[in-house]
């Protein structure tokens, strides 16, 4: 079993930054892919940003890129998502995951609210 719990979220204005960690604690390993993603109001859940061992980076969120960047520490089972130059349009619920031998798991998320 994988518990993962996020922090960070907040209220900011447009162009402001905000990073979000996400803490994973049972059985994962450095080369379980991890990822964000995005729950926005009255929308599909959205894959924002992944990494996968040692530090490969992807993000199928065009929207985000050159603005976000997904990071971790493998020593101390965290993952971080760096936004920056943020806009209205990213406000939603940021979701952190975790994939450990074929099995999906999603923390409960940190609201990000983006104010125009």
């Amino acid at each position: 079993q994988v518990q993962l719990v996020e922090s960070g979220g907040g209220l900011v204005q447009a162009g402001g930054s905000l990073r979000l960690s996400c803490a994973a604690s049972g059985t994962i390993f450095a080369d379980d892919r991890m990822a964000w993603y995005r729950q926005a109001p009255g929308k599909q859940r959205t894959l924002v940003a992944t990494i996968t061992w040692p530090h490969l980076t992807d993000y199928p969120d065009s929207a985000v890129r050159g603005r976000f960047t997904i990071s971790r520490d493998t020593a101390n089972n965290s993952v971080y998502l760096q936004m920056n130059s943020l806009k209205p349009e990213d406000t939603g619920i940021y979701i952190c995951n975790a994939v450990h031998g074929g099995d999906f798991y999603f923390g409960q998320g940190t609201q990000v609210t983006v104010s125009s």
